[in-house]
């Protein structure tokens, strides 16, 4: 499975809370729900819908997973949250309990495993292994080089601080542009593949 991670952006590469006020207001960030503004339907949501066409499951850090797993199984009836629902999730977490995991056909990966079971998933069949949002697991991913695949949504707005998916460790790490097209509301839809590293081998 190809590890492709999805991610709306600012221009200044803040993640956080992008759905919300209160989606994750750590560090004192006061401008959850910024990305609505900005979002596209036919060129943005194309590009979600293309991606979960492609996905054999999603993959999940905690806070994102416990956000999504508050709202998906209310919106059932609607194609998009039908497959939400259906698909194979993990979610990788220190202090999720298996009894917690209310959202359906989800799989707990203990956060002390989690790369080695990562690993694993990325080595089998079937389609790509998707994330969305989770920036502590994704920037842990891009350090270990197991991301294949970068869909950026890049908005024109600077958020002035927040919480980021690079690496910091001063490691260079190079992706290739394999497709990119502007939305209406002038996001930049971005596509980049891994041409470095353990992820370029797979």
């Amino acid at each position: 499975m190809r590890i492709v991670v999805s991610e709306f952006m600012s221009l200044d590469g803040i993640v956080q809370a992008p759905g919300g006020p209160k989606e994750d207001v750590d560090g004192g960030f006061a401008h959850g729900g910024w990305s609505h503004p900005f979002f596209d339907p036919e060129v943005m949501g194309g590009a979600i819908d293309a991606a979960m066409g492609r996905a054999g499951a999603l993959l999940f850090g905690r806070r994102t997973w416990q956000t999504m797993a508050g709202a998906w199984p209310e919106r059932a009836g609607d194609p998009f949250a039908d497959r939400m629902n259906a698909i194979p999730k993990y979610v990788v977490s220190r202090t999720l309990g298996d009894d917690e995991l209310t959202w359906h056909n989800t799989t707990l990966i203990p956060g002390d495993d989690a790369l080695a079971r990562i690993r694993e998933l990325r080595g089998t069949d079937g389609g790509d292994l998707w994330v969305m949002g989770s920036p502590t697991l994704v920037r842990t991913l891009l350090h270990e080089g197991l991301v294949d695949e970068l869909l950026l949504m890049i908005e024109p707005v600077l958020l002035g601080g927040g919480k980021t998916i690079f690496p910091d460790d001063g490691a260079l790490r190079t992706f290739e542009l394999v497709s990119s097209v502007t939305s209406g509301t002038g996001v930049q839809v971005c596509t980049y593949r891994s041409a470095s590293g353990p992820a370029a081998e797979s």
